[in-house]
């Protein structure tokens, strides 16, 4: 069988057109996958939108319902505490008085458990509102030591010592005078249970120093020592993470939390280390937080 020029040029032609009509084929087919690609991930996004939305609704709504639950908490906490504290004054007999102080101790628990929590609802909803001042902090710590003078430090057998470590006593930082002495306290505190709770007629020091490095801005270092049981090494990396308790039976874990977004909305930094013993850092010994903020005179 013969083919002369004419078929064969028609049988060429035909099967260049069937190739290219098979690449027009794989191209619309590749458009068409990319089409129902972007239309499947097109109503993807619009689920996890939607879904999103639900979710911050949801959120919302938890925090409107703790935010009020716990101002519902505070409200008769206020009175009753006032009263507490007056009639503890009074009151001469010592069973009494006893009773008393009880209720007292556990009326401030309560406040500061709603205060934390309303706190937490403000740092998560990003409404915690900061009114900053330039302030010598030396004078904002002596002023907080001072509450401590009158608070019954002798049946904890703790001491507390304030150095000034810089030959200038004026350090000035930007902050919010309730918000840092809100800090200080929360340090202070800990120190003093974990200090009573695990060693007798011990020690707390609380320093002030300034430090500055080459190439950064001059920073304000305040430390508060404790001579407690220290932390153990699988709790220091998330100390100031939520719901974290360097003793499991005490706390909430909410106040170092709390702690760290306050000084980290002054541009500060906040970080804890175990004492040093032989040189090395080691449990047992006590540990040290400490802050630093910009100093800005």
């Amino acid at each position: 069988m013969s083919y002369s020029a004419p078929h064969f040029d028609t049988a060429f032609n035909i099967a260049h057109i069937l190739k290219d009509s098979g690449y027009f084929i794989n191209i619309i087919g590749l458009a068409l996958s990319s089409i129902q690609y972007n239309i499947k991930l097109r109503e993807s996004n619009e689920l996890l939108n939607q879904q999103y939305k639900k979710i911050k609704e949801s959120e919302k709504m938890k925090s409107e319902f703790i935010n009020i639950a716990a101002h519902e908490l505070r409200t008769p906490i206020q009175p009753i505490l006032g009263l507490t504290e007056t009639m503890y004054s009074m009151v001469k007999d010592k069973e009494q008085h006893q009773l008393l102080g009880i209720v007292t101790r556990n009326a401030k628990r309560l406040k500061r458990l709603t205060d934390n929590v309303l706190d937490v609802t403000k740092i998560e909803s990003q409404s915690l509102m900061l009114k900053k001042e330039k302030l010598n902090i030396n004078i904002l710590i002596a002023e907080v030591l001072k509450e401590y003078v009158n608070k019954n430090l002798k049946k904890e057998m703790v001491k507390i010592v304030y150095d000034f470590k810089s030959k200038n006593d004026d350090i000035i930082v930007e902050a919010d005078r309730v918000r840092l002495a809100q800090v200080i306290r929360n340090l202070v505190d800990n120190a003093i249970k974990f200090t009573a709770m695990y060693n007798n007629q011990q020690t707390i020091s609380v320093t002030v120093d300034r430090k500055k490095e080459e190439g950064k801005e001059e920073q304000a270092i305040v430390s508060v020592k404790d001579t407690g049981h220290g932390i153990s090494k699988e709790i220091l990396p998330k100390l100031f993470l939520k719901f974290t308790t360097s003793d499991s039976s005490t706390g909430t874990g909410l106040g170092l939390y709390i702690c760290k977004n306050i000084i980290e909305a002054h541009d500060g930094k906040i970080w804890a280390t175990n004492n040093k013993k032989n040189g090395r850092e080691e449990e047992g010994v006590g540990s040290t937080f400490t802050f630093s903020l910009p100093v800005k005179q």
